[in-house]
Order: C-alpha cells, then sequence, then structure tokens
C-alpha cells in the first residue's frame, strides 16, 4: 500500500480506520523529515495491515495543532481511531515498527 496524503476533509476516514494508523507530521522544508521519508514509504509498502498517513503541517496547521503537534517530524500512531503512541525525531526503522506493533 502507498503512504496516503491526508488532509482535514480526508482525516475522518483514515482516523476511523479498522486497520492501525501511523501519520507523520512533516513539512518539505525539514530536513530529518526528508530523512524519515523513505523508511515511511518502505513500511507502507511492508505493511498492508496498517495504513501509512503523511500530514504536511505547513498545510494542515489545524490538523497539527488538534494533535499538539510543535515538532517535526512527529510520529502518530493510532488504534481504533485513539492515540495509543507517538514520538517525536527521526527514528530507526524499528523503533517505527515498535510503536506499530504494542
Amino acid at each position: 500500500m502507498s503512504v496516503i496524503k491526508v488532509g482535514k476533509n480526508n482525516f475522518d476516514s483514515v482516523k476511523n480506520s479498522d486497520k492501525p494508523v501511523l501519520l507523520d507530521f512533516y513539512a518539505d522544508w525539514c530536513g530529518p523529515c526528508r530523512m524519515l521519508a523513505p523508511m515511511i514509504d518502505e513500511i507502507a509498502r511492508e505493511r498492508e495491515d496498517v495504513i501509512v498517513a503523511k500530514i504536511n503541517v505547513d498545510e494542515e496547521q489545524e490538523l497539527a495543532s488538534e494533535f499538539g503537534i510543535f515538532s517535526i517530524p512527529s510520529l502518530v500512531v493510532m488504534k481504533n481511531g485513539k492515540i495509543v503512541d507517538q514520538s517525536v525525531g527521526a527514528k530507526p526503522k524499528a523503533q517505527i515498527l515498535a510503536m506499530l506493533d504494542r
């Protein structure tokens, strides 16, 4: 599955998914975000059981605010519409996968 670009108008359909959701809050100008992007894409391709979504904080400030995002990259894992894990900063792929498997 590929990464889904999420905004305010399609967020509810992603949030209410039966599958776990990995949200990647990023900005195009953010160096660590760009370093993390290939791993996020890889996880999306490898994990059919997870929805991987990217949210551009510059374009979706209201959504970023709802999640209390102050630093990027920020990763949020949701299950059944609720936040179950989150982290700030670039992480190794193994740590991101561990967040998904909790």
